[in-house]
């Protein structure tokens, strides 16, 4: 019996930018995993610690913001703020025992429906090289 470990993974992506690309990679027909689940929300920048935390504590395997290329953001720096915040989200997920590396920050303007899916495809696999995320089963404990 082998075991096979498919990763759940949610993707927060701006509308403007990163949304439209993943949109793009759907019409070009490009394939990612369907374990990536997409949300969209206005800017990456508006995305607080919380809402990068609560989908590990609901059973994600990894979590990725997909916003603006930098300097290019609609909202100006909103793609900076989200990087400072991924950074200090990932130092939580250190001290609370769980891998920094499912929590990351791309960037992908609406013209880059191929390097969306890539995005896809290479975190996806980061995730399933790292394992299930163990944090439901410690927060259930608790």
């Amino acid at each position: 019996m082998t075991y096979s470990f498919e990763p759940r993974i949610l993707a927060i992506c701006c509308q403007w930018c990163s949304y439209a690309a993943a949109d793009l990679a759907g019409a070009m027909r490009l394939q990612y995993p369907a374990g990536i689940r997409i949300m969209r929300v206005p800017c990456t920048g508006r995305v607080d610690i919380l809402h990068m935390l609560k989908p590990f504590e609901d059973g994600a395997d990894g979590v990725f913001l997909s916003g603006c290329l930098l300097d290019d953001c609609h909202y100006k720096n909103g793609n900076y703020k989200a990087t400072k915040r991924v950074a200090y989200t990932k130092e939580i997920l250190a001290g609370i025992g769980l891998e920094p590396e499912r929590l990351e920050m791309f960037y992908n303007s609406s013209a880059m429906g191929p390097q969306f899916a890539r995005t896809c495809r290479d975190f996806h696999e980061r995730i399933r090289l790292l394992g299930p995320s163990l944090l439901p089963a410690q927060a259930q404990s608790a």
